[in-house]
């Protein structure tokens, strides 16, 4: 249904998983469509991290370049005690439940952040929060969300990590010393706010968890519309295995670059457009969406 560019150059294609300036992406929402008309694609999702903040911009810019936008979203969960992410497609951007929930996440994310800042200083590293909110180059919205990529980004411009990659091997990766986490929703829950504000959850990049037992019963008490198939960091076999979970649970099979621009001259996590899925995951996407996100 979805994959690798020279395979399905003449279809549909549909990157499901972007990121923006609004929450750790590097780019303008803009900025974003932009691109994805220059990579030959048809749409793309935005999917900042408990901010829908980059949305609008993006589908105002999708219109004028007959680029389809799909409001999405990537909410941060705890499960098991590992970080999970819920994708959420074609939600009510003006909810407004959904847009209070979204800022008490946005809340603890800070909070997180200033637990990673007293670690980073533990181990003898000056760095202050308003230091990373300064590499920004530009004031941060009450809407936007600030991540570990900016505080990976200030520890490479004091030279104390090679890139963003080695700022979260040396530092900020779970179960490294300036690793921090506080208490979060549940995926189900997240799926249930996603569903209430009438979009379809999908369960983000199942192989970066490093658990496909929490991933299987995560699937099997949260009950998403789809799970995260294509992933810029999933290999052949993480495709393999996902796609016949999918199947085995009636799932839709998604794909997505997690792309948030360029660092240091490197790209995280993938380029725009290198994963994908076709018209057709999309439109089953949509008609969950419609069908209480299921």
């Amino acid at each position: 249904m979805m994959q690798s560019k020279d395979e399905t150059d003449r279809q549909e294609r549909y990157d499901l998983h972007t990121h923006t300036r609004a929450s750790d992406g590097m780019n303008a929402p803009a900025d974003n469509v932009r691109l994805a008309r220059e990579q030959g694609l048809t749409g793309l999702a935005i999917t900042d991290h408990d901010t829908v903040a980059g949305v609008r911009e993006a589908m105002a810019e999708g219109e004028r370049q007959s680029i389809l936008v799909i409001p999405g979203v990537e909410i941060s969960t705890r499960a098991s005690g590992k970080d999970i992410h819920v994708l959420g497609y074609f939600i009510q951007t003006d909810d407004p439940v959904l847009l209070q929930r979204l800022a008490s996440l946005r809340e603890t994310r800070e909070a997180r952040n200033v637990q990673i800042i007293d670690k980073l200083n533990g181990l003898g590293i000056s760095i202050t929060l308003d230091e990373v909110k300064a590499g920004l180059g530009r004031p941060l919205r009450p809407d936007e969300s600030l991540g570990r990529p900016h505080i990976a980004d200030a520890l490479v411009r004091k030279g104390l990590a090679a890139d963003m990659r080695d700022a979260f091997d040396r530092y900020l990766g779970e179960g490294k010393p300036g690793y921090a986490s506080l208490p979060r929703i549940s995926p189900e829950e997240a799926m249930g706010w996603i569903r209430e504000a009438g979009g379809a959850p999908v369960l983000a990049h199942p192989g970066l968890y490093g658990d496909d037992e929490l991933v299987e019963t995560i699937v099997a008490k949260g009950g998403p519309a789809g799970i995260e198939v294509y992933h810029s960091d999933h290999g052949p076999e993480d495709e393999e295995r996902y796609l016949a979970l999918a199947r085995r649970y009636g799932l839709i099979a998604t794909g997505g670059s997690d792309y948030h621009g360029v660092r240091q001259g490197v790209v995280f996590h993938g380029d725009l457009g290198s994963r994908y899925a076709d018209g057709e995951c999309v439109r089953q996407l949509q008609n969950a969406a419609e069908h209480g996100g299921r």
